[in-house]
């Protein structure tokens, strides 16, 4: 199994529109410095990569913004990255500057290889809750109910409850509510 990076992935348009979506970066090698952006087909990330070959990998605590980016709420500050188009997220903790160097074509999951030109610190890591964790395990069944059966995600949804019922914190708590609503699923 490879290394996967869950992140928020800014990319550009075409017209340098910024779009924000959750995405999981494989790793391509070791040292942290090849990664491969699979976004499935069709999708705004997928568009943008192939219009400005180029994304920021922002790495953020706040799982709000992985569950605003697929319940709608994108409205996130970003500021200019240093070595690449896209922006990046003003709240990461730090971010990864990539660029495109190859593509290999897929129908339903292209895979572009990327290498890393800038990385940046901006805040301290605290780590994460288990509220957290289930929020992005969350998220990742949002982004694919088109995917799952709807009685796999319901289940998953409960297993993944006790977790945020436990430890959430006000963000967690809302990030959970974006995505149970957008599920149709009862957070409480």
């Amino acid at each position: 199994m490879p290394l996967i990076r869950e992140i928020i992935a800014a990319t550009l348009a075409a017209d340098g529109t910024p779009h924000l979506a959750p995405l999981g970066l494989i790793a391509g090698d070791d040292d942290g410095r090849r990664w491969i952006a699979a976004p499935f087909h069709p999708s705004t990330t997928l568009a943008n990569l192939r219009a400005v070959p180029e994304l920021v990998a922002n790495y953020v605590d706040d799982v709000r913004i992985f569950a605003g980016c697929l319940t709608g709420r994108r409205d996130f500050p970003l500021l200019a990255a240093d070595h690449v188009r896209p922006p990046r997220l003003a709240s990461a903790l730090a971010h990864a500057e990539l660029r495109v160097v190859a593509i290999e074509e897929d129908e339903a999951r292209p895979r572009f290889h990327c290498e890393t030109v800038h990385e940046a610190s901006h805040a301290p890591f605290r780590g994460f809750n288990r509220a957290q964790a289930a929020v992005i395990e969350a998220a990742i069944l949002v982004s694919r109910r088109h995917l799952l059966p709807p009685e796999t995600i319901a289940e998953e949804m409960r297993r993944l409850r006790v977790a945020v019922s436990k430890t959430a914190g006000p963000r967690e708590a809302t990030a959970w509510e974006w995505l149970t609503m957008a599920l149709g699923v009862d957070c409480k």
